[in-house]
């Protein structure tokens, strides 16, 4: 790929600080401090939060960390992104507003938030699921307001720009700009099919866990959920 003269580091941290900074505002009334924003490729999780993980050794002031799995960026909708910051900053706005529950546990105070938000807790990612336990995921509530802070922060041109070309086993992507070990396209999971109309950005929702994202009209995205098998997502009136 030819060099640009865009700084990644700036550049990727950045649209993970404005995602912050809007959701705040959105969601929170800006009750969330700022905290120091990471990418881990941490196992078997999209992201996690850690109270007062850093120090500021001149300051002697303490922050907290959002760290978000980059491994993911490449395989998962925007939307399952944004939702991940958003889960991980209930848990600061708990830690600095609420009562947390014991390390690692999701309990009903973390859960009413991330309702009231427009973020329902599932431990299985779908209607129905526990909203409280040790491990859990979420989905988006239909025109909640979480959905509708998403909707303006995309009316912005937001992105995610830079992600990781070798993801978790199981969910590779195609090796878009050329493939050292020579793999074919066939594990793409986002395609884009003919041109059509590009000036605006269309809804789309997995049919299966219900998953949505933005993006531009005709495009192919697949479902990188496991029991979706690969799902198509509808495009969404």
């Amino acid at each position: 790929m030819a060099a640009t003269n865009i700084d990644p580091t700036t550049q990727a941290y950045g649209e993970l600080q404005a995602a912050f900074v809007h959701y705040n505002g959105a969601l929170f009334d800006g009750q969330i401090p700022h905290c120091l924003i990471t990418m881990q490729r941490e196992k078997r999780t999209y992201g996690y939060f850690s109270s007062r993980r850093f120090a500021n050794r001149q300051e002697k002031t303490m922050t907290d960390e959002i760290a978000m799995n980059p491994s993911y960026f490449g395989v998962v909708p925007l939307l399952e992104i944004l939702q991940t910051l958003v889960h991980e900053m209930t848990h600061a706005w708990q830690f600095h507003c609420g009562k947390p529950g014991r390390r690692g546990y999701h309990n009903k105070e973390w859960a009413d938030k991330m309702e009231a938000i427009g973020l329902m807790p599932s431990d299985t990612g779908r209607p129905g699921g526990k909203k409280t336990g040790e491990k859990m995921a979420d989905y988006a509530i239909e025109n909640g307001p979480f959905m509708q802070a998403t909707e303006a922060l995309l009316k912005t041109d937001f992105r995610i720009t830079w992600f990781d070309r070798h993801p978790p086993a199981g969910t590779e992507i195609a090796a878009i700009f050329g493939d050292d070990e020579g793999d074919d396209d066939s594990g793409s999971l986002i395609q884009p099919l003919p041109a059509g109309n590009r000036s605006n950005r269309e809804k789309y929702r997995c049919p299966g866990c219900g998953s949505q994202v933005w993006g531009k009209p005709g495009l192919l995205i697949l479902c990188g959920n496991a029991e979706c098998k690969k799902s198509a997502f509808e495009a969404v009136e």
